[in-house]
């Protein structure tokens, strides 16, 4: 059966219906799962298996059958484990239909068919009794429910029915408890993915600063967790506030209570600062002891050099709602609330003890300025990337003119006050919030505002003028792959007939550029993992493959590759150009070519990027910045995501010798549909 889905193309802008397969969710969740990550974290999972035995040799100490309950049990990873280790039976629980078809193959394969029970039902529907999805209840409770933040997805609420209706009084929890920890710092990096700063512009007439709306500079945000390869940022980039304290722990062998609820620590600060910014982690104890232990801590905290990489759980950045002048040693309370999914932090200052319980407020933040829910973190941290700014301006300075008129095409950019600011006799932009930054910068009555797409604009828009400078970053907030800003051409398109026959288009062309990487970590995701603790896994490999060559093995994802260090197996290379001082043309542009390996390693895929060439010798990157030794690590612009290729087969080669001398490729742009189409070979 084939089903019509609606989707707004976000390179073209076009409605597009597309015929897809029924199956294609599923297709989707399984080829986009962390699965595969999951399976390669050699950690969670020797650490689980540690923690399952333990439990069932305490159950059978007590002189007890050993039942246990697995509730997401995935792969059924988690309940061969306890089987391994003489658990009695087993009850795997599976919402995922995909998944719990997989496990049931998967726990046959291996020979557990008559201990483990996969039952496809979320885990509040699953029945006790004679006739009952489970025949009695569990008194081992073991689960995979966390996320980065520990609760995203709904372990409290899930702990909590299950203490309820499906396991006994004291059963034994694997993991048995869970402890989020917390340290304040200053980092102008993480702040500014959060908040607006002031901009700096030299005109002919002066210095001249945008500022921020007062709602934005008031305003909390949104409750969403930022989470990060915490390991990434460099120490030089944040101050250490506060030591790292204990926030709150949840006891999972004890009945759970989801409500909203909120905790407060005292805090005494090491350092003098501005506190703008928690950090946060957690760890899981698998057993009542805290000897196996299994925590996310940063590296500037856990001692041992072994370091797991993983995906699947990371740290947390949670920005307070105002940045607060904190004094060495003058103690502070910083509050912690959270409802069933999410958490956040508020930081008072100590005074008395009455005083400061009834400022505590449990509501989550809620973004009143709009700005937070427009923009995401990547692109305040563009906005507020100073270099880029200066590309932008000096490009302006170069083109506009005293009797410019000068339209603007792209979200919520600053790039219209800019050109105001710059000497443009005209200034014209699509984007209604903007009118609350014209008032607070004075200029409601000089930018003009259009609410119609670049297809329905009008002369009278434009009161019967011609555009004589057409500007964008280009930045939409629809983008997801590099090449998809590439609407700017087919907006510069439809707007032809209002443009000047000697227009200036800035950027005036763009080009899309690849290397070949080899990938220190980021691999893991996409890596068929075999065996995984001895068990034979193969069915979960086959069925990601599968689901992969469904629809996505011939396209590239985004990856922030600041996050994912890899190292240039290759040069960078320009593959494609895109002149937006012309229309875009009826047919494709393609190209094909090769590409030689200069140094030994893993070819793991290909990195794809944009580079906009603003003006003569001016250009903004949106990948590669620099390769920062002769190892070929890589740098990478922190405020734009990558696209990532992964290879099908990884081609390793440990001497130059043995190197294949280069990987061919053809990629081909359908200027209709705006995708592009890759092919490698090694």
């Amino acid at each position: 059966m084939k089903t019509f889905c609606g989707r707004a193309n976000p390179t073209t802008g076009a409605m597009e219906w597309l015929e897809e397969d029924e199956n294609y969710d599923y297709h989707q969740e399984i080829a986009r799962s962390r699965y595969a990550d999951m399976l390669h974290d050699k950690d969670r999972n020797v650490k689980y298996y540690q923690g399952i035995r333990a439990a069932v040799s305490r159950v059978k100490e007590r002189g007890e059958k050993a039942i246990v309950l697995d509730i997401g049990t995935g792969t059924g990873l988690l309940s061969m484990m306890a089987a391994s280790a003489g658990a009695d039976f087993c009850y795997a629980v599976e919402v995922f239909k995909p998944m719990a078809n997989a496990a049931v193959k998967i726990v046959e394969k291996n020979g557990f068919r008559d201990k483990i029970k996969v039952i496809n039902k979320h885990s509040t529907e699953v029945t006790v009794g004679p006739d009952g999805d489970m025949q009695c209840r569990a008194n081992i409770l073991v689960t995979e429910l966390f996320d980065t933040e520990l609760i995203g997805e709904g372990a409290l609420p899930t702990y909590e029915h299950a203490h309820k209706y499906l396991v006994q009084e004291g059963c034994e929890a694997v993991p048995h408890r869970a402890t989020v920890y917390v340290q304040l710092v200053e980092s102008k990096r993480m702040w500014s993915w959060n908040k607006l700063f002031p901009v700096h512009v030299e005109a002919e007439d002066g210095e001249k600063i945008i500022v921020s709306p007062s709602e934005m500079e008031d305003c909390p945000g949104v409750p969403s967790v930022c989470d990060i390869q915490l390991n990434q940022m460099p120490s030089s980039d944040f101050a250490i506030l506060s030591d790292v304290v204990t926030m709150f722990s949840v006891d999972f062998s004890k009945p759970v209570r989801s409500a909203s609820t909120s905790y407060r620590v005292q805090l005494e600060p090491v350092k003098s600062g501005k506190a703008q910014i928690v950090l946060s982690w957690w760890d899981i104890d698998m057993d009542p002891s805290g000897m196996i232990n299994c925590t996310m801590a940063p590296y500037w905290v856990k001692s041992t050099s072994a370091f797991q990489w993983r995906d699947h759980w990371m740290q947390c950045v949670y920005f307070l709602p105002n940045e607060e002048p904190v004094l060495q040693g003058e103690k502070v309370y910083l509050t912690a609330c959270r409802d069933e999914y999410s958490v956040w932090y508020k930081l008072q200052k100590a005074r008395g003890e009455e005083e400061n319980k009834a400022a505590v407020r449990v509501e989550s933040p809620v973004c009143r300025c709009q700005a937070h829910l427009l923009w995401n973190r990547p692109r305040f941290g563009q906005l507020n990337d100073q270099n880029r700014t200066r590309q932008y301006i000096k490009s302006l300075t170069k083109v506009l003119k005293t009797d410019s008129v000068c339209l603007c095409i792209s979200d919520g950019s600053l790039l219209p006050v800019l050109a105001h600011y710059l000497g443009a006799k005209q200034t014209v932009c699509y984007f209604l919030f903007f009118l609350k930054f014209f008032k607070a910068n004075n200029l409601e009555d000089k930018i003009k505002i259009i609410e119609a797409r670049p297809e329905l604009l009008t002369s009278s828009h434009l009161e019967d003028k011609k555009i004589s400078v057409l500007v964008g970053e280009p930045f939409f907030t629809t983008s997801l792959l590099p090449w998809h800003n590439l609407y700017f051409w087919y907006a510069r398109t439809a707007v032809a007939s209002h443009l000047t026959s000697n227009v200036t288009v800035l950027p005036q062309s763009a080009s899309l550029h690849m290397m070949i990487v080899e990938f220190q970590d980021l691999w893991r995701i996409r890596s068929p993992c075999g065996t995984c603790e001895g068990f034979d896994v193969q069915t979960m490999d086959d069925m990601i493959k599968n689901s992969l060559n469904f629809r996505e093995s011939k396209e590239a994802e985004p990856h922030p590759l600041w996050e994912y260090p890899c190292k240039s197996l290759s040069d960078p290379q320009e593959i494609l150009t895109f002149d937006f001082r012309k229309t875009v043309p009826e047919y494709s542009l393609s190209t094909e070519g090769s590409v030689n390996l200069l140094r030994k390693g893993k070819s793991h895929g290909a990195v794809l990027w944009m580079e906009y060439h603003l003006a003569a010798d001016i250009s903004v990157n949106t990948g590669l910045m620099q390769i920062s030794n002769e190892k070929g690590n890589c740098e990478w612009n922190p405020h734009c995501k990558q696209a990532v290729y992964f290879f099908s087969s990884v081609i390793e080669s440990e001497t130059l010798l043995d190197l294949p001398s280069a990987v061919t490729y053809a990629i081909n742009f359908n200027t209709k549909t705006g995708e592009i189409a890759m092919d490698f070979k090694l």
